[in-house]
């Protein structure tokens, strides 16, 4: 026994050395950035044009890492950011814009605004495609900000139209003898058709339809402004897709051929002498070093929700764990931290979330409301996806301001399960469950609600639908008929959400600020400064989660990961995840994938 506790000794105290070591080797890299970052300045050239491509897809927002080592990832937030601070930098001349893969509507159109604002300071756009591989239009708006259009000989220009299409899960359910039960409020609401359904409902076509129209009205808008093309004549060149570059460039869509390097070399030429390329993650990473975030003056707090919106505090263990997603503690949180500030005249609260859970959509909800009570104007700017419970955060605030291209509303409810007794049946699989009180196991994945349950779960639904309704004709000050008119789960591109009243304005980050400036008192050129909420933790702070528990380590054992990593187990844990399983959610349809 003796033996073995010294030998258990030896294994911890060699354990927490190795911990020791490891933080002390990070706090000493941390102190050599600093020392390197004092003596260097930010190590950015004094002639550069900066280099943005939109060929990787791009979340709205990410996790802060405050180790703050290598380059922040770029997001849609941070390059609207960086090119506010381009504009004031007199280092930066320009943009080389690459594009050429599938930018979503909305994400297209925020980008489109800041680079045209981002021209207004006399500085140059140059976009490159070594082909629009994407049928959609997205990359096309994008592209259309830009002083010159290039595109690579031969290659294809594909921008056409906006469509897409899910796949559905019923046969296979009905196969494997699995049982989906799932309530939904109302016929529009189609989180869960995949599970229930064969094929696409009326109401599901009618509402994706209606969206994918009005994406492709306000894209060709735009883009035929930007280009200054009759709009006919655009949607005309659209018809002809696929065509190659030299057609293309017949029709007007871009303006010059060549290669890559071609059109860089153009844009360092423009920039002027000893002029150099420099990434935009390596710009935004410079700011983030030298904790820019505005052109300074007053304070106006930016608060960014993006993700599913979850009960409790930010999942996973340590800093190490970067997942994205709205929680409720945390979110509700940083909009009462922002409120108790006195120095923030206003809350800008950006969404970008298809939704979640009702009891943290409504306690964040409620963290707005005790805001505006106390002063604190709340702003919302609506990114590509602010539906169901994105909507529900966003219903009261003083004004809220959505991208055309946005999706909304799906004011509605979800709520039910997937059964799988059966199916393990099917696969030999012997599963016994034991409970005790009658509905114990109304939640199980193992056996079908009874007639009561399911009676039980269709009254849950009726009244969490009634005060979503409610709240949302409080908060938009509408009569609830005609809430309940529009509501029934159907979702709604900003555009047409305007004209019902569930959004105040259309525009991008930029417009929801100068609402925000109104709202706080200020004066419309007046310059401003972003506090971040939460507020971020310091280099200690993130060193001490990341290392404050063992249960991390425990979940990255070999063998479990090898497991649960074999494409069986993702594909029924991915289903068992995504599927309501007796919680009540506020959740929007998935985006329509690309055929």
């Amino acid at each position: 026994m003796v033996a073995f506790l010294q030998w258990a000794k030896a294994i911890a105290l060699g354990t927490l050395n190795g911990f020791a070591k490891l933080a002390l080797a990070l706090l000493l890299i941390f102190i050599v950035f600093v020392i390197i970052g004092e003596v260097e300045g930010d190590g950015l050239p004094n002639n550069m044009v900066l280099s943005l491509d939109l060929r990787q897809s791009m979340s709205d927002s990410a996790p802060a890492n405050p180790f703050g080592f290598g380059e922040a990832p770029v997001t849609v937030m941070n390059t609207v950011l960086a090119l506010d601070q381009a504009e004031r930098d007199n280092r930066v001349k320009g943009v080389f814009l690459r594009v050429g893969s599938d930018v979503n509507v909305a994400q297209a159109e925020e980008i489109d605004a800041a680079l045209k604002k981002f021209k207004k300071s006399g500085k140059f756009v140059i976009a490159y495609a070594s082909g629009f591989e994407s049928s959609g239009l997205g990359d096309y708006l994008a592209a259309s900000a830009a002083n010159e259009i290039w595109m690579q000989p031969k290659s294809v220009f594909g921008a056409s139209g906006e469509g897409g299409g899910s796949f559905f899960l019923r046969g296979l359910f009905d196969k494997i003898q699995a049982q989906p039960q799932i309530a939904k409020r109302a016929e529009y609401k189609s989180a869960a058709d995949q599970y229930m359904e064969k094929n696409m409902t009326p109401a599901d076509k009618e509402q994706t339809q209606a969206m994918l129209q009005s994406w492709y009205d306000n894209a060709a808008t735009g883009a035929a402004t930007d280009r200054r093309l009759p709009k006919a004549a655009l949607l005309a060149a659209f018809q002809a897709s696929p065509q190659f570059a030299e057609d293309a460039k017949k029709a007007r869509l871009v303006d010059k051929l060549g290669y890559d390097d071609d059109a860089q070399n153009t844009a360092l030429e423009r920039a002027g002498d000893k002029a150099k390329i420099i990434r935009m993650s390596q710009y935004i990473h410079a700011l983030d070093d030298a904790g820019e975030s505005g052109s300074g003056g007053a304070h106006i707090a930016l608060i960014e929700a993006a993700g599913d919106i979850v009960d409790g505090t930010a999942g996973g263990d340590g800093v190490f764990n970067q997942q994205t997603e709205i929680a409720g503690d945390d979110m509700a949180q940083a909009i009462r931290q922002a409120t108790a500030d006195t120095s923030v005249k206003a809350i800008l609260l950006r969404v970008d979330s298809p939704g979640g859970s009702v009891s943290a959509s409504d306690q964040i909800l409620d963290a707005v409301k005790k805001a505006q009570a106390k002063g604190k104007p709340v702003v919302v700017s609506m990114a590509t996806l602010a539906a169901s419970g994105g909507y529900y955060i966003s219903l009261a605030a003083n004004r809220i301001v959505a991208e055309p291209g946005t999706i909304t509303g799906s004011i509605g409810v979800l709520t039910g399960k997937i059964s799988f007794g059966k199916s393990a049946g099917l696969l030999g699989v012997g599963v016994d469950e034991l409970g005790v009180g009658k509905n114990a196991l109304m939640n199980s994945a193992v056996e079908p609600y009874t007639d009561e349950q399911w009676a039980n779960l269709n009254h849950q639904a009726d009244v969490i639908y009634a005060d979503f309704t409610q709240k949302v004709a409080a908060g938009r000050k509408l009569p609830l008929a005609r809430v309940q008119e529009i509501a029934r789960g159907r979702v709604w591109t900003g555009a047409d959400a305007l004209s019902r009243g569930l959004v105040d304005e259309l525009g991008g980050f930029w417009s929801a600020v100068a609402d925000a400036k109104k709202l706080g008192g200020l004066a419309p050129d007046s310059d401003i400064e972003f506090l971040r909420f939460p507020r971020q933790k310091g280099f200690f702070e993130a060193l001490n989660a990341a290392f404050g528990g063992a249960t991390a380590s425990m979940k990255a054992m070999q063998g479990l990961a090898t497991v649960m990593n074999t494409p069986p187990v993702k594909a029924v844990v991915g289903v068992l995840n995504e599927t309501p399983k007796g919680g009540v959610e506020l959740r929007a349809p998935d985006l329509p994938f690309r055929p």
